[in-house]
């Protein structure tokens, strides 16, 4: 009896025609079954951010912003260029902040415009009190790593019920230098908050402590940032925080040094 099977009549049909192939086995058909229908090419993965990004892009920010308040210092800036470099500064910040910018060309521009400004500031205070711009960077170094040693040994854990404290801390200083401004068109030196009294020293005291609190959550920031895979671009969101922070506690050291130093 001549065999039905569809795999032989096909051999048998295709004689000189070449071979149609051997028929596949169980297990082929089960692999074949099996098999996706279809595998969308693998896309390159997005490197996330390291500590080594952080600190790499630290350097060049911080680098650019030394340079320019050497390059104000040294050239003598006249004070309309420190103000105006001033208000540049604020505004690129102001964007960088609200947008939360990752863009380098933004960041490294504030710290440009902020080292001008930082640089003639100290080449005044230099110029009236010599010797206070050394001291206003020790304070400064001093202040980030201690705040880097508090985080780092856990003294000090940042919590959403801190972040919330920091913050409106802030808001309520801004409101109290601004009230303090307003006032000093009526009054001689406002409320004091900027004088060399004892209600001045007690604010610009808190004023640096302020800010370093806002490192705690720059450094709770990155660590967040690493361990959840944030983008590598994420890091100069980091590093102008950090930036912001420490050009708070320069600013606040500069000055509260200052009631302390004689006239020349």
């Amino acid at each position: 009896m001549e065999s039905k099977n569809p795999v032989f009549s096909r051999s048998r049909n295709t004689q000189g025609q070449g071979w149609a192939g051997p028929a596949p086995t169980p297990d082929h058909l089960q692999n074949m079954y099996d098999a996706p229908s279809y595998a969308p090419p693998a896309r390159p993965a997005t490197r996330t951010m390291t500590l080594d990004d952080v600190v790499i892009r630290g350097f060049i920010t911080l680098g650019v912003l030394v340079a320019a308040a050497g390059a104000a210092w040294v050239l003598k800036v006249p004070l309309g260029v420190a103000v105006g470099s001033a208000i540049v500064a604020l505004v690129l910040g102001l964007i960088a902040s609200f947008k939360q910018s990752t863009n380098p060309a933004l960041i490294l521009g504030y710290a440009i415009f902020e080292g001008v400004f930082l640089g003639a500031l100290s080449s005044f205070f230099e110029a009236r009190y010599p010797g206070i711009v050394l001291n206003a960077v020790v304070g400064t170094m001093m202040a980030f790593l201690g705040v880097l040693a508090v985080y780092t040994l856990r003294i000090v854990r940042v919590t959403p019920k801190l972040v919330k404290f920091v913050i409106a801390a802030a808001i309520g200083a801004l409101g109290l230098m601004l009230v303090n401004w307003i006032a000093s068109f009526f009054v001689g030196g406002g409320l004091g908050l900027r004088t060399d009294s004892p209600i001045g020293i007690i604010f610009s005291a808190a004023m640096i402590l302020l800010g370093c609190f806002f490192l705690l959550l720059d450094f709770d920031s990155i660590e967040q940032g690493v361990k959840q895979g944030a983008p590598e671009k994420f890091a100069w969101q980091c590093v102008f925080g950090l930036t912001l922070s420490l050009v708070w506690i320069y600013l606040e050291v500069l000055r509260f040094v200052s009631y302390f130093s004689g006239d020349d």
